[in-house]
């Protein structure tokens, strides 16, 4: 049985003009809910309002809780409390996310010293863990190491470790493949879906990408200009889209991306350690 992690209840976002339409949508543990769309449908500033970081000048309304929390107008302070700690966010492109010239085991232990009061050994051991479960190969020797050492899909893995570091209740993913070739993205994605299971993490994946959806998402809602046109479970919406919307992106995937969905929604696993993006 699934509990809601999130809840986000008629949320509307304004900046200059309205953006966001009160949309509503609870993330549930465990599971994978999708939120699909082209550029400017809204998707990536409702991710985003999640965690407070839309402009200064943006107006919201609405709720979005977190457990018994309201995070909306939330103080800046007390939301610094729940960013990388019970909320973590993974973003497009890991070379921007991750800072150059500090090392991947800086970056891991910094969040593990804010939120967890780890330090030292302790620090390094757990940032160690969460390599090797991402399956960044030679982990410890990794801590001493920068991310540009390393192949675009490491890094988008190393990127997922910072992400789990607090071990958050919620995971936003924001087009998290994208920069990725195809081969490298089929194993994020799968490494995506072993986690929101394993950790009963609620996971919410931002992507224009249907064929994307089609990999992992337990659910999926489809966004146009600020509304949401259309939500069900992966197997209704791809097999009886309702909504005109819907069939026109369904329309443009190409016939290998169709032929990648499957009952069980697994995709084919990266060489890890031979990730060649770059």
């Amino acid at each position: 049985m699934t509990s809601t992690a999130l809840s986000i209840q008629n949320l509307t976002i304004a900046i200059g003009r309205p953006l966001v339409h009160g949309i509503s949508l609870d993330l549930e543990r465990g599971r994978v809910q999708g939120l699909a769309g082209e550029s400017g449908s809204g998707k990536t500033l409702t991710s985003l309002a999640v965690l407070g970081l839309l402009p200064r000048k943006a107006q919201t309304s609405g709720s979005i809780r977190l457990g018994d929390e309201e995070l909306l107008g939330m103080p800046r302070r007390a939301l610094n409390r729940v960013r990388g700690n019970r909320i973590a966010m993974v973003f497009q492109d890991p070379s921007s996310s991750l800072h150059p010239q500090l090392t991947v085991g800086k970056q891991l232990t910094d969040h593990m010293r804010v939120h967890l009061g780890l330090k030292g050994k302790a620090a390094a051991a757990r940032a160690v863990e969460l390599l090797e479960r991402v399956q960044v190969p030679r982990a410890a020797e990794s801590l001493g190491r920068y991310p540009h050492q390393f192949s675009g899909g490491q890094r988008q893995r190393i990127a997922i470790a910072c992400a789990l570091a607090c071990d958050p209740e919620v995971l936003l993913a924001d087009e998290p493949t994208t920069a990725l070739d195809v081969t490298v993205q089929a194993g994020i994605l799968q490494l995506l879906r072993d986690l929101a299971v394993e950790r009963e993490l609620a996971v919410l994946l931002v992507t224009h990408d249907l064929g994307v959806m089609s990999a992992i998402a337990d659910d999926v809602a489809v966004m146009k200009d600020g509304r949401i046109v259309e939500r069900a479970d992966r197997a209704t919406l791809f097999a009886d889209p309702q909504h005109e919307y819907t069939r026109t992106l369904l329309a443009a995937l190409p016939g290998s991306r169709l032929a990648s969905q499957n009952e069980g929604g697994t995709v084919g696993e990266d060489s890890v350690g031979e990730d060649t993006d770059d």
